[in-house]
């Protein structure tokens, strides 16, 4: 079969190590490819080698690389695969090995959050198509610069919001928008957990070298240079420059939110009430955070938390059967208000139930269920979406520009926080906030050579 044709690197690997801007050339790629799809996989952590298990045991799918700053991790990895495709994938610490070859058709992004967008923008630039892993970025700045590399380049950049490719999610999407609801004017996204990421409460633990097989300048990539923090290393979920906490957890449960109504653009206004409530040790990371966004004729509240032993996700139980959760105990759920019913929502699995005033059996009013629907784990129809889209050209389930209103919505979160829980107003068109400085400058984040993010892509 015919090769898959590329785009290459003009200025090759030295001048992407620069940080500089990589031109791609147009090489005749067919429009609608067939054959064999070859991967590469960037950041063998848990996620990412999930991911790219479920893709290579895709027909006519080859991993032909596992990169990797971290030799432990990469071996785990090339280890999988080799059971599922019967040849061991090579292994590499430089992602710019991967993109330099012309025979890798995508990448899939599983490192940590603070690599997401610029390897991303690395990959178009290559003319590689992306699956990224979710949060795709660490600031609004981040995602428009992820659209503007995917659209220059004609690439595919898929987000790893896989709800999107659950037919129940869907069938609630249409259910809402055919008008059962009646007008919806609230929605409540819940990311409610027991614990809040990071290692709270937070232990001292001293910088120190790096174990050894770890380039750990490589994984701060585009973040300023530190020691080596054991802490840091293995609970990067708990730090600001690095992750979002909690909240890109719950990206999920807010894309889901999004997409059931409609998918709108940003909010014009963002207010948040919270902090570190419940353990004073100097974390970075809420465990209260209640955040409102103001839409028009629509609020949506995201309560996020980090103290609720009572309350649990989905079960997986529950996510490929025939069952709903026990909602009012879910932390994860989404309720949707309309003038006519109420929906509970689950993502992941959790399906969705449409409900009115019913009998009195229980003592009062009770709920009467007017439509419902049990969900499935919709990690399989997503990664096949992603992988028919790389031969069809169609966009995928996931694409960069629908989703990036989602991940954004996680950023206008943390930043009401951090600029100190004051309403903000923000400007949709231009993305930025028009009544605080502060928060804007929340959102331009720092990087360092030869780990830049283009000015221009």
């Amino acid at each position: 079969m015919t090769k898959i044709n590329r785009r290459a690197f003009v200025g090759g690997a030295a001048a992407m190590a620069a940080g500089a801007t990589i031109l791609a050339t147009k090489t005749g790629r067919a429009e609608s490819p067939s054959e064999k799809v070859v991967l590469g996989l960037i950041g063998s952590g848990g996620r990412g080698r999930l991911v790219t298990r479920g893709m290579a045991g895709l027909p006519n799918v080859e991993v032909k690389y596992v990169c990797d700053v971290e030799d432990a991790r990469a071996a785990a990895g090339a280890g999988e695969l080799e059971k599922i495709q019967g040849k061991a994938p090579q292994i590499t610490r430089d992602m710019r090995q991967v993109f330099d070859d012309r025979d890798v058709d995508a990448v899939i992004v599983g490192t940590p959050e603070h690599w997401h967008a610029l390897a991303t923008v690395w990959a178009c630039q290559a003319g590689k198509d992306v699956f990224v892993e979710k949060n795709i970025s660490a600031s609004i700045p981040e995602g428009r610069k992820m659209i503007e590399a995917a659209r220059k380049y004609n690439r595919l950049v898929d987000a790893g919001f896989q709800c999107r490719s659950a037919e129940y999610v869907l069938h609630a999407r249409d259910y809402i928008a055919a008008g059962n609801l009646g007008k919806v004017l609230y929605v409540k996204a819940f990311g409610m957990l027991p614990f809040v990421y990071g290692g709270y409460p937070l232990k001292d633990e001293p910088d120190g070298d790096p174990p050894a097989g770890l380039d750990w300048d490589r994984w701060l990539g585009p973040v300023a240079e530190r020691p080596y923090n054991k802490r840091l290393h293995r609970q990067w979920y708990g730090y600001w420059r690095f992750s979002g906490g909690n909240a890109s957890d719950a990206i999920h449960t807010l894309d889901v939110a999004r997409l059931v109504v409609g998918d709108p653009p940003h909010p014009k206004a963002v207010h948040c009430v919270g902090g570190r409530w419940q353990f004073d040790d100097g974390g970075d990371m809420p465990d209260v955070q209640i955040v409102t966004f103001e839409f028009d004729k629509l609020a949506m509240t995201f309560e996020n938390s980090g103290f609720t032993p009572y309350l649990f996700k989905t079960p997986f139980d529950i996510r490929n059967a025939d069952k709903f959760p026990y909602w009012p105990q879910n932390s994860s759920r989404i309720e949707i208000y309309g003038t006519k019913q109420m929906m509970y929502l689950g993502r992941h699995g959790g399906g969705w139930q449409a409900v009115t005033l019913g009998g009195t059996e229980l003592g009062g009013p009770g709920p009467k269920v007017e439509k419902q629907e049990y969900g499935r784990f919709p990690d399989e129809p997503h990664f096949a979406n992603f992988i028919d889209c790389v031969r069809t050209r169609n966009k995928p389930n996931g694409d960069v520009a629908v989703c990036h209103y989602s991940a954004s919505l996680e950023h206008l979160a943390n930043t009401a926080l951090r600029a100190g829980n004051e309403k903000l107003v923000f400007d949709g068109q231009t993305e930025r906030f028009t009544n605080n400085e502060k928060a804007n400058a929340l959102q331009q984040l720092d990087y360092r050579d030869p780990y830049r993010m283009p000015t221009e892509v």
